[in-house]
């Protein structure tokens, strides 16, 4: 074998050592053999054309092109000329898998699923890295560069990867590019004659010329490989990011100290309310009877610099036993203790503990450091939730009006803290904050004006296919927009609150998940939360709620009084008392918004039937219940067949392409439906695109609304139409907001007979006629013809 040859498998090899880096990013393993074999054939194709001879750029070329068809050949053999040569519907199926594979990232834990984008992300990636590798050392023999795109290639799954093996994958990547060098240098003196195997000596002692470069390359080979082992473990660590929640964010610390990195988590909060699949986080179980106040709290954020909020950096310790008591917290605040269990998936690293706030003690295993000020604990040095289960003792504050309204005018340090606002935050926000809260007489009564102008009063809609919004003016555009998600209105009402005096912060965390039927607490991805935390003084951080349809409501903002938005005194706390009440109270079977709107019924005791009343047999009763729903069905039975198949058309549905594909069709069904409902009959001699310029035009719609029924006929012509339809999420929503819409702007009698006799309802009877004709044609078919013996004639 020639000595260039010997150098390109050399190549070829050490682009493969080096992508063992990224096995522990992705799960199976597969993909590595299936590069190894690519990128034989990729040196192969290069060894052959420089045999040839070809110039150096023609055998790049023609490495490149045979790169481009295996590629092809792998993954895009349907979109292809001949299943080989690509085209343009090529090009545009590797940008989607690619826009698929940039998603799966953000959305999966490491190690992240084997899905075809990431797949041909990784094998790509290394075939770009290997051809380079190949370019430099092979055929410009310059091995010395080669090893930055090894480096870069290495660097990406180190950054991605805390692993405890970590230092491995360095050694075998470090490995491969020595093995380069070495041949390169072998490579060099060959040319220059024989390169013995032994070690003879000159007569003077010397060594040989030939064997000298040899034995030195190889000392300063390893030499440089000690240098780099060895310095990581005496400079300090440089880790931070909360990228999908798989970053340290700790500094370097033994326990005794240390600083938590000034990173931003939220990240991926929006992807993950975006997510498809809502992927269980964690299983809770706790001893509190109220689950709808069970906020497991991550991190809060109280670094505001008007473009967006981070966690400070601050000073970290060791765990304490028992945490200190709250800052702020009073005596005589009401407050019982609860006891959590919490459970992480095995997927979930996290570097945050989430937790009930405020925590008195927590048991957890592995290296965690805590933060004082905001009670929170950090991995340090890799560590994170990934599959840990820990118990959590925690206080359940329960402050009463009174007690919020009657706050203190918090510390001048405090104030200086957690009322900073920067001098670039529009004025406007400001402005806002004052109108709503014209009329307060202290800051707990400003803090629930402003909830409320969010949750209930203002106009917004909650939204999470909303931007987050970068720059001075995001805030602001929020206030204009009136559309998005818990980062917004968290972000928007902490801003606001710290402009009127009252000090604020936004925690990031989970909302109360859903109750299981073994009494756990499911809580899954779109779960994710981000809520204000104001500060009143004798009862400390305290949260509100004003992101809308979203969380819970707190107890000590609820009104039960038209017309104030102020908590009635007299009425006892959420939680007062865990013993069984004898009837539901409105308050409490009723949600917090409706409450506020004064829409909820009391319960009459009259309407119960009491045991022992001399009231009529059960048998009788059961009659006329059965009466009465017989009598009830008829003339509801439009209106409980529409409701049935709304329901199942905008409801949940497979994940799969073709389940997403016919979730699509579906909602449009849907869409035609509910316009005929209100008067705008179907024509199906329109294409999607004229029924929805048909829709819009005949209902009158805003332009918010029709923008929904455009998007709704993009994606059916997307299924309809497209080589590789691009599924768009969101759909069943885009339907209710047309459907609120068609609903609001039709008069009284069109909104009961939209209701009680949908004019789409019709469609049971076609359906019932289609199936009876079959049903006849069947019958027809199955009777036996008589027929005339052969050859008989009439």
């Amino acid at each position: 074998m020639s000595g260039r040859a010997r150098l390109a498998l050399t190549a070829a090899a050490a682009t493969l050592m080096a992508s063992c880096a990224l096995l522990p990013l992705v799960s199976p393993m597969t993909w590595l053999f299936q590069a190894a074999f690519l990128v034989a054939v990729q040196t192969g194709v290069g060894a052959a054309a420089r045999r040839v001879p070809l110039a150096r750029p023609l055998t790049v070329a023609a490495q490149a092109l045979v790169t481009l068809l295996m590629l092809t050949l792998v993954f895009a053999r349907g979109h292809a000329i001949a299943g080989l040569i690509p085209g343009p519907d090529t090009f545009r199926y590797f940008a989607d898998l690619l826009q698929q594979g940039s998603e799966d990232i953000s959305r999966y834990a490491i190690p992240a699923p084997l899905s075809d984008g990431i797949r041909l992300m990784v094998i790509g990636g290394v075939l770009i890295v290997g051809l380079i590798v190949d370019l430099l050392a092979v055929t410009f023999r310059s091995a010395a560069p080669a090893g930055l795109p090894l480096l870069a290639l290495y660097s990406v799954a180190a950054g991605l990867s805390d692993g405890p093996t970590d230092w491995l994958w360095f050694l075998v990547a470090a490995g491969g590019y020595l093995l380069l060098l070495l041949a390169e240098g072998r490579d060099r003196l060959s040319q220059w004659g024989r390169v013995f195997g032994g070690v003879p000596r000159t007569p003077g002692g010397q060594e040989s010329s030939a064997v000298a470069p040899v034995r030195t390359g190889r000392r300063i080979g390893f030499a440089v490989l000690s240098v780099a082992l060895f310095v990581p473990f005496v400079m300090p660590s440089i880790q931070g990011g909360l990228l999908d929640g798989t970053g340290n964010g700790v500094g370097v610390g033994n326990g005794n100290g240390g600083t938590i990195s000034a990173v931003n988590p939220l990240v991926s909060l929006r992807d993950s309310l975006n997510v498809d699949e809502d992927r269980q986080v964690l299983s809770v179980r706790t001893t509190t009877a109220d689950l709808s106040d069970l906020y497991l709290r991550i991190v809060s954020l109280d670094d505001f610099d008007g473009t967006t909020w981070k966690p400070t950096q601050r000073h970290i310790t060791g765990v304490p036993n028992t945490f200190p008591t709250p800052v702020g917290l009073g005596g005589d605040v009401r407050r019982e203790t609860v006891r959590t269990t919490i459970s992480a998936a095995d997927w979930y690293a996290q570097d945050w503990l989430p937790m009930p706030y405020p925590p008195s003690e927590v048991r957890v295993a592995g290296t965690w450091r805590y933060e004082p000020v905001g009670m929170t604990l950090v991995g340090d040095h890799g560590q994170n939730t990934r599959g840990e289960t820990y118990q959590v003792t925690s206080l359940a504050v329960q402050p009463t009006a009174d007690q919020l309204a009657a706050a203190p005018e918090p510390s001048a340090a405090m104030k200086k803290e957690y009322t900073k606002v920067p001098a670039s935050l529009p004025k406007v926000v400001a402005q806002t904050a004052r109108e709503v809260t014209a009329g307060s007489s202290n800051h707990y009564e400003e803090a629930v004006k402003l909830q409320d102008y969010f949750a209930v009063d203002g106009g917004f809609e909650y939204d999470t296919q909303v931007q987050v919004g970068r720059g001075e003016g995001a805030i602001a555009n929020f206030l204009k927009q009136r559309r998005g998600f818990c980062v917004h209105f968290s972000f928007a009402m902490a801003a606001m609150a710290r402009t009127l005096g009252i000090p604020a912060r936004v925690a990031v965390g989970f909302a109360p998940g859903t109750p299981q039927a073994d009494g756990s607490v499911s809580v899954g991805l779109k779960d994710a939360h981000a809520w204000p935390e104001l500060y009143f003084e004798g009862v400390g951080w305290t949260r509100f709620e004003p992101t809308p349809t979203r969380g819970t409501t707190p107890s000590y903002t609820v009104s039960d009084t038209p017309g104030s938005s102020v908590p009635d005194e007299t009425l006892p706390s959420k939680g007062a008392s865990t013993a069984p009440s004898a009837a539901a109270s409105a308050s409490e079977s009723c949600p917090a918004q409706l409450r506020k709107q004064d829409v909820c019924a009391s319960p009459s005791a009259a309407s119960a039937v009491q045991p022992g009343d001399g009231g009529p047999p059960w048998w009788q009763l059961a009659l006329w219940v059965l009466g009465g729903a017989a009598v009830l069905a008829v003339p509801l039975s439009p209106m409980l067949y529409r409701l049935r198949v709304r329901a199942g058309r905008l409801g949940a549905h497979d994940r799969t392409p073709g389940g997403a594909a016919a979730h699509t069709l579906a909602v449009w069904q849907e869409l035609i439906d509910t316009a005929w409902d209100f008067g705008v009959p179907p024509d199906d001699s329109l294409s999607p695109r004229g029924a929805a310029d048909r829709i819009v035009r005949l209902g009158g719609l805003d332009p918010v609304a029709a923008a929904s029924v455009h998007r709704v006929a993009d994606a059916v012509e997307q299924v309809l139409y497209a080589p590789r339809p691009r599924l768009t999420a969101g759909l069943a929503d885009d339907v209710r907001r047309v459907s609120d819409a068609l609903n609001g702007r039709a008069g009284v009698p069109t909104r009961l007979r939209a209701l009680f006799a949908p004019r789409s309802a019709v469609r049971l009877l076609w359906a019932a006629s289609a199936g009876w004709a079959r049903l006849w044609e069947r019958a027809a078919a199955a009777r036996p013809t008589l027929r005339k013996p052969s050859g008989q004639r009439s």
